[in-house]
This record gives C-alpha cells, sequence and structure tokens, in this order.
C-alpha cells in the first residue's frame, strides 16, 4: 500500500509538471514570450552584468533551467470570483442545492476560500508573469545602452537589435553594439574664481580622480565632484555645494582625446529681485548652543536655566539636569574653528551613542554681529528621550544544546542616572526549553530551564581615575560598560548558578573599526548536581562500567551481583579510588588504568566548581556599509588572559598552596590559561543575487600554571548548525577519536567553511556548502593520541561536511535549514573516510535563524 501511495504521489508531480509546462499560456496571439537576451559588443558576445542590467526586459527567472514562476502563474485562475459564480449561473439549481445544507452566507464564503481564491492568489503572487516583448521597452534598452556606453568614454557608439523569433510565441532579442575607440583625458586644467578655494584645491590636487591618461568615465567626474566639495566644506566653505563645480570638456580636433577645464566659479545667491556674486568666504564657529531639552512640539524656546562651559552654552527651560561635560564631551563643533561638515556628522554619531537624546538637529546661522559676515553660530537641538522606560520581550530560540526554547525578559532602563549622561539596565529573564539529553527520565519535553537577573551600567567616556584623553581621544566615542549578572540553570542534567562581573571599555579606532578592552571578567560557577555527572555524560559511565565488570572486587559498588553495573555515584566514585589507589589488579602500565584516570579526569574538569578571573582585548575590522552590501569582508581577533593577576599576588604574598599544588581563591582552585582567536569572513557579490562567502576560524587556549587543562565554558566545541553542519552540536572530534563523549570540547579549533547562496523565486533563497574543521587537545592533561595535535601531520583529521539549504527572509530575520552530509570523517581509518556515511540516513538536519557567517 505504501508503495502504490508513493507512485501515486510520483505520478500526481509528475503530471502537475506537465500540465504547467505550457510555458506560452498567458501569451496573447501576435506577442512573443522573451526567452534571452543577447548582448554582442563589437561582434562579441558578452555576459558583463553591468550591461545586462541596462536592459528594461529580462527573460523570467529560472530554477535548474526550468520557468519554475512563470509556470506557477500559468497555473493560477486570474480571476476566481468569476470562476466560482459561473458555476452557479450555468447550473442555477446548483446554488439551491448547496443553501440546503450550507446557509447562503457560507455558501459565498466558500468561494473566498483557500480552495477556490486563496491558492490561486498565492500561485500569482508567489510565481511571475510572463515577460512579453515591448518594442518600446527594446528600443529604451538600446538607448540605455548607448548611454552607458557613452558615460565610459565611446563617443561614436552605434547601436541596433533584432528579434529572432524561436518558435509562434517565443523569440530572442540581440542588441548589437558598436563602440568604436574609447576616448582617454589628455591636458587637465582649472579655472577656480576664489583664490582661497584655489589654494585649498591645489593642496589636495593629488587625491584626484581625473587623471591625464585614464579612461573618460562620467563616474569619475561625479566623484571629483563629491571629492572637491568634502574637501571645501571641511575646510569652512560652509556655502560650497557640488553643482559649483562644472566641467568643460573639448574634444575638437584630437583623435579620441579630451582636454579637460575643471571650473568653480564664485558664489552665487539671491538678494531680494536680484542675483548677487561674489568670492567664497571661509567661515569659523563664534559661537556654539546647545539645548539640551528641545521639544519639536514646541518650538517656543522660553530659557530658564544656562551655562557657559568650556566655551560650550548650554540652555534649558527648566533646570539644567546633566552635568556640562556630559554633553560638551560629545560635542566636536568648537568655538574659534573653522566650519567643518566631518565634525557635524561626528557630533551627531557621539550623541545617538549616549543613548539619552532623541536624534539630534544640529543647525548653523550667519552671526551678525559679525562685520565679515564669516562667522556662524552653531545651535544644537536635543531631545531627551524619558528617563524611565520599560521593555518586555518575547523569543523563541534555538542554541547548539537547546532544541527548542521559549524566553521572556522584562527589562527597566534608566537614563542620565547620575546626571552624566549614564545608562542603568536591570533586566530579568526566564526561559524554559527541550533539549534532546539523556538524562531525562521522566521523558519531558520541557526538560530545560533557567532564570537570571543582570545589570549593565554604561558610561559615555573612558572611566579610569586618570586621563585617558591622549590615549583614547573623544573622536573614537569612548565608552565604559559595567556588568554583573547571576543565572540559576536546571539544564542537562548537573545544574548551575552563575555568577558574572566585568569591566569592560569600548571605542572605535576608526568608523569601521571597533575595539574592546575587558579590564576584568570574571565569572563563578557552581554546579548544583555533580553527582548526577554519569546518567548525563553516559559514555563515560559505559566505558567505565565495562572495566569495573572485568576488575571490581567490592560488590557494595554493584548494583546486583548479576548485572555487575556500578551503581551511580557510590559505585563509580569506589571503584575509581579503588583503581586510582591501587587496590585492584590494574596497573598504571595498563590500558585500563589509563582509561579510568582519563574518565576521571574528565569528570573533575566538567563537573568541579569554576572561579576565572581574565582579561581580554578584543579588535574587528569590516568594511560592510549596511545590512544589503553584499560585497565586504570582517576581520575579529581576541587575546585573553585569565589568573596571571591572582597567580602574580600569590606569589608576591606567599600564599600557600593546597595538596594538588595550586593556589586557591574562597577555597577553589582558578584558571589560568591563555587564549587567542582569528576570524575572518569574507563576502563576494557576484550579481543576480548570488553571493559566495566564506569563514575562517583558529582558537587556541593554554592553559599554564594553576591549571593543566581549560574550563569547560571557555573550551571550544565542533558541529552545529554555524559550524560544521553535517555534525552535530559536540559531535565532532577531538581529533579521530569519533566523538566517543558525550560532550566533546577541546582546548584549540580550527574551522573554515564556503557557501555559495543564490535566489530561488521571492524571498526564497538557497545554498551549496562545504564546511571544513575539527577540534584537538593541546598542551594539557589529555594523552590520548588520537585527541591531540601535535604537528602539522594531524591536519589530516579535519573533518568536511558539504550540503545544501533552504533561507526564507522575512527581512527583520531569515529562518534557515541547511542539510549536511558527512564528506570526510577522520573517526574512520585512514583509506576509508571519504564519502563513508554520505546518504540521507546519516545526513543532519540544522536549524538556525540569520546566517551562520
Amino acid at each position: 500500500m505504501k508503495k502504490n501511495s508513493t507512485k501515486i504521489t510520483a505520478f500526481l508531480l509528475i503530471a502537475i509538471l506537465i500540465c504547467a509546462c505550457n510555458a506560452v499560456k498567458r501569451v496573447p496571439d501576435g506577442k512573443k514570450l522573451l526567452i534571452k537576451n543577447q548582448i554582442s559588443v563589437n561582434n562579441k558576445k558578452i555576459t558583463d552584468e553591468n550591461v545586462f542590467n541596462q536592459l528594461y526586459q529580462k527573460p523570467n527567472g529560472t530554477l535548474l533551467g526550468f520557468r519554475l514562476r512563470l509556470n506557477m502563474y500559468n497555473m493560477a485562475n486570474l480571476n476566481p470570483d468569476s470562476t466560482y459564480q459561473a458555476k452557479f449561473t450555468n447550473n442555477p439549481g446548483k446554488y439551491e442545492r448547496q443553501s440546503k445544507w450550507l446557509s447562503s452566507k457560507q455558501v459565498d464564503r466558500l468561494g473566498k476560500s483557500f480552495f477556490y481564491h486563496g491558492i490561486h492568489d498565492f500561485l500569482k503572487k508567489t510565481g511571475e508573469p510572463p515577460v512579453i516583448i515591448d518594442q518600446t521597452k527594446t528600443e529604451k534598452s538600446l538607448l540605455r545602452l548607448k548611454y552607458y556606453y557613452f558615460n565610459n568614454g565611446f563617443f561614436n557608439v552605434t547601436t541596433n537589435y533584432e528579434m529572432d523569433s524561436i518558435s509562434a510565441k517565443k523569440a530572442k532579442i540581440k542588441y548589437a553594439i558598436t563602440t568604436g575607440k574609447a576616448y582617454t583625458l589628455d591636458t587637465i586644467k582649472t579655472t577656480i574664481a576664489t583664490p582661497v578655494l584655489d589654494s585649498l584645491y591645489e593642496v589636495n590636487k593629488s587625491n584626484t580622480f581625473l587623471k591625464s591618461g585614464n579612461q573618460y568615465k562620467t563616474e569619475d567626474f561625479e566623484e571629483e565632484k563629491n571629492r572637491i566639495t568634502t574637501n571645501f566644506r571641511n575646510n569652512g566653505v560652509y556655502y560650497f555645494q557640488p553643482n559649483y563645480v562644472t566641467f568643460d570638456i573639448d574634444t575638437i580636433k584630437k583623435v579620441n582625446q579630451a582636454n579637460i577645464d575643471l571650473i568653480i566659479n564664485n558664489y552665487t545667491y539671491q538678494e531680494r529681485d536680484s542675483s548677487r556674486t561674489e568670492p567664497f568666504k571661509m567661515y569659523k564657529i563664534s559661537d556654539v548652543n546647545i539645548y539640551t531639552d528641545y521639544s519639536p512640539s514646541d518650538k517656543d524656546l522660553k530659557i530658564t536655566d544656562s551655562t557657559t562651559f568650556n566655551n560650550f552654552n548650554l540652555y534649558s527651560k527648566e533646570k539644567l539636569k546633566y552635568k556640562p561635560h556630559a554633553i560638551t564631551d560629545a560635542i566636536f563643533i568648537t568655538k574659534g574653528t573653522l566650519f567643518a561638515d566631518y565634525k557635524t556628522v561626528l557630533t551627531t554619531r557621539y550623541l545617538n551613542n549616549l543613548k539619552v537624546f532623541n536624534y539630534p538637529s544640529i543647525q548653523y546661522e550667519v552671526d551678525k554681529r559679525d562685520t565679515t559676515a564669516q562667522s556662524l553660530i552653531a545651535k544644537i537641538y536635543l531631545t531627551p528621550r524619558k528617563k524611565y522606560s520599560f521593555n518586555t520581550t518575547f523569543d523563541v530560540t534555538h542554541s547548539n544544546i537547546q532544541d527548542f526554547g521559549i524566553g521572556a525578559s522584562v527589562s527597566e532602563t534608566v537614563r542620565n542616572i547620575f546626571n552624566g549622561a549614564e545608562t542603568l539596565e536591570i533586566a530579568t529573564r526566564v526561559n524554559i526549553g527541550s533539549s534532546k539529553d539523556l538524562a531525562n527520565p521522566n521523558n519531558t519535553f520541557f526538560n530545560v530551564s533557567e532564570y537570571g537577573v543582570d545589570l549593565k551600567l554604561n558610561f559615555p567616556r573612558i572611566f579610569m581615575p586618570f586621563k585617558t584623553e591622549k590615549i583614547i581621544p573623544k573622536s573614537m566615542i569612548p565608552s565604559t560598560l559595567i556588568t554583573t549578572g547571576f543565572a540559576k540553570q536546571r539544564n542537562i542534567g548537573l545544574d548551575k548558578e552563575n555568577f558574572t562581573g566585568a569591566l569592560s571599555y569600548n571605542w572605535n579606532p576608526k568608523r569601521n573599526n571597533t575595539a574592546r578592552f575587558d579590564l576584568f571578567n570574571a565569572q563563578f560557577v557552581r554546579n548544583l548536581n555533580p553527582k548526577n555527572y554519569f546518567n548525563v555524560y553516559s559514555s563515560s559511565y559505559d566505558a567505565l562500567n565495562k572495566i569495573g565488570k572485568s576488575y571490581n572486587q567490592n560488590a557494595l559498588y554493584f548494583d546486583n551481583i548479576d548485572d555487575k553495573n556500578l551503581i551511580i555515584e557510590s559505585g563509580t566514585k569506589g571503584f575509581t579510588s579503588d583503581v586510582l589507589s591501587g587496590n585492584t589488579a590494574l596497573k598504571p602500565t595498563d590500558a585500563e588504568y589509563q582509561s579510568v584516570e582519563s574518565i576521571e579526569e574528565r569528570r573533575i574538569r566538567l563537573s568541579e566548581n569554576d572561579f576565572i578571573l581574565a582579561s581580554s582585548f578584543t579588535f574587528t575590522k569590516t568594511t560592510k556599509k549596511d545590512l544589503l552590501d553584499n560585497n565586504f569582508y570582517l576581520f575579529r581577533t581576541k587575546i585573553e588572559s585569565a589568573g596571571s593577576l591572582l597567580s602574580l599576588i600569590s606569589n608576591t604574598g606567599n600564599l600557600p598552596k593546597n595538596q594538588n599544588g595550586n593556589y586557591e581563591i574562597f577555597n577553589l582552585e582558578y584558571s589560568e590559561y591563555l587564549k587567542t582567536e582569528f576570524d575572518y569572513i569574507k563576502h563576494w557579490d557576484l550579481t543576480k543575487e548570488k553571493v559566495f562567502a566564506i569563514r575562517t576560524f583558529f582558537g587556541i587556549a593554554i592553559p599554564f600554571g594553576n591549571s593543566d587543562y581549560i574550563p569547560f565554558s571557555r573550551s571550544y566545541y565542533s558541529g552545529g548548525s554555524n559550524d560544521n553542519r553535517a555534525w552535530q552540536p559536540y559531535g565532532l572530534g577531538p581529533g579521530s577519536t569519533g566523538a566517543i563523549n558525550d560532550f566533546n570540547e577541546a582546548n584549540m579549533k580550527i574551522a573554515i567553511s564556503g557557501e555559495f547562496r543564490f535566489k530561488v523565486f521571492g524571498s526564497l533563497k538557497g545554498a551549496l556548502f562545504a564546511d571544513a574543521g575539527n577540534i584537538w587537545n593541546v598542551l594539557d592533561n589529555v594523552v590520548d593520541e588520537k585527541a591531540t595535535f601535535t604537528g602539522f601531520k594531524d591536519l589530516k583529521d579535519i573533518a568536511l561536511g558539504t550540503g545544501f539549504g533552504l533561507r526564507y527572509d522575512l527581512s527583520f530575520f531569515v529562518i534557515r535549514f541547511d542539510l549536511g552530509f558527512k564528506t570526510y570523517n577522520p573517526a574512520y581509518e585512514n583509506g576509508d573516510r571519504w564519502f563513508k556515511e554520505y546518504n540521507f540516513g546519516h545526513s543532519v538536519l540544522n536549524f538556525g535563524i540569520n546566517y551562520p557567517f
């Protein structure tokens, strides 16, 4: 029966496709469907996307050569209402019969149902109407092609087209372009009427976009206009605009060359009924007036409080609520300096970064007190946000361990809390989720929960007892963030409490660069249920239990004499102790002894409490301009040091060590390590909504001094929806071990991913990807050769996963599904690693929010 139903389904799908394959179904008689555009330049076919973008008409989109959206449109009934009514018009008694067992209202509503109406709306909206050749649009395309080449220096270009019929209702258009030889720039001179502008131009003349010998491009002339305007307006020329820059292009008596005369006339303005002309002036700032509580709805500024601070004038309609320096630190427009556009932009950015004002308004007016009329008054209008704001959020989440989660948070923000533009945020959060976990004896769906409280205090400056202006000037928009938090989790079985606290400094060295220095970042992790360890990490229990059945001599450690399973926790603890203390037949040189020792080391590392006191520096650089930019790179690096300060204090104070030879704080061994990471992402825009993206990552954490391993919270894992998608989270590595543990982690990671993204139709996108990488243990207490990295030869253990995915763009976020296949699996022996599990049975389906990188 199952076999027959599969055949029926396949037959129906094929039938639907065959019926839908009439591409010219909605092409009127006498018209033709545009199948292809062909462009030949100087008798040579081209594929340049910039040239094809000049065309007004493009063929219907295809998916693997099939015009899916066109056929979906052709399947739709364009007038479902008329079709539904025709059923009753052609059969008058049918309406009365249906109204007897359905009311008249229900019969009418049936015509609006998904079956009669909605499905056709969906097909029309998702589909694409046929692109019918329009002669007017074809001629406009030809004209745009001519302009395109003209703007690139081909002044003698000629164009033509012909329509090539493929069938009765199909055709392609062939565009033919003859460019001739391109014109280049010959002599370039300037005619600048205002002497002060002529001097400014000469200073930056070397940065010009117009250089002798270059091919003529209209784009270069526009860039030169903008460059000149930016230069002048950043040096006091307040009234200068791009339209004051004109060009005289002389090609007379020249062979494919053009002489350029760059012309800038004097300033022209309207005074009463006449037009006047005078040389441009350079303006200085005579006053900076700041209105701290401006309201657009109340433009009547009745000032009741004012003060002057560092040549800034601050005004308020009520009592001034801000410490003057808190605002003036954000102002880069200063008295006595030349007007500059970049200072206006920088001031706006800094004021927005304070997060206590709405978008500021900065205006300039000529100071009438200056008889030379070369002074400006800068007026900065600030509209305060509400001092208190209450916010709630509700989230559906997915993470590496949590398959499904529901979260909610409540937060209160207090702005300008100390009258220095500081912001305080207090938030509480609750999350419940579902995790596929072996330690879930009651088989409950929501088996993960967390609640916590967080406090964040932000200062819009570097908060230190000494001045840092020379090191980090205010133009870098510095800020200080103090955070503290508490969270309690019921997670994978151990459960834990997490206390955190940090003091961080943030600044922007350049526009697209960010830097962060954590002076300290403290974390205390307290495991609440360490006795449950072997219930959670069942693979470790299975390995220990197998050894116990052969070597355990204490019957009290077994659940019963027949099965001989070690009791959790008394049996596992007792047997491990006996082995390591030499009370069994196992010797330190035995493989079983070493396995027990390794299991115990891992148990201690993952179940004991951790205290981490770290300092770190993170630097990020990106060329991404906005969310739609698909041609950029991002580089991030981080270096973190933990425990070194505590060790320095302990050594200096000659503090005693514990029995393990390590220092303690609060009766707890603290972690000491050095960690560094490098992350690089690059996107290439291949046009036609195709993007190729790569990501490379390298991270390593080396324990030393007070530690011989890295805490679980600071270690690396591999696999998951944002990593190697052919493996589950924590399911890859370390090395070639084959992920023998339940949650596999290590202290070194290499990852390389590549992804080709393309449009399927509408908001649905597709992707082909390849993910490579693995994790290893290095310079820690792990001795398993398969798990450790000893040299470049271990790079052969880099795993490779490949696959494909679908993404649906909802504008504000992207829903992502990826199917990964294990292509090269280092868990197998050499020579048997390629395509060993390359099938759907061993594939991994990943669900994610937004793109992986």
